[in-house]
């Protein structure tokens, strides 16, 4: 156990600064929303926050979305190896 290779995360003070960086960064980009003069196009813009909460939801529906697809298109988890398994006396052998 003494020899086991340690990553950066698995270290939980590096994980609480890459949080902390995480929530600095979305404070000041909030702060700069009152900043920069933005040309906005429809009134829903004008909201304070308004791209962060767009985001959120665009996201939010791309992770559900992938969920609803994975639910579509999921294979067994046998299904590559389905035939060799059934058919072992078929399987080819080189000599």
């Amino acid at each position: 156990m003494a020899d086991e290779k340690r990553y950066l995360f698995d270290n939980p003070r590096n994980v609480k600064a890459v949080l902390y960086l995480l929530y600095a960064s979305c404070g000041l980009l909030l702060l700069v929303d009152f900043i920069i003069h933005r040309h906005i196009t429809s009134h829903w813009e004008k909201l304070l926050g308004f791209y962060c909460i767009y985001g959120f939801i665009g996201c939010s529906a791309i992770i559900i979305g992938s969920k609803w697809l994975r639910a579509l298109v999921e294979r067994e988890e046998d299904y590559y190896t389905r035939d060799e398994l059934s058919r072992p006396e078929e399987r080819h052998v080189e000599q």
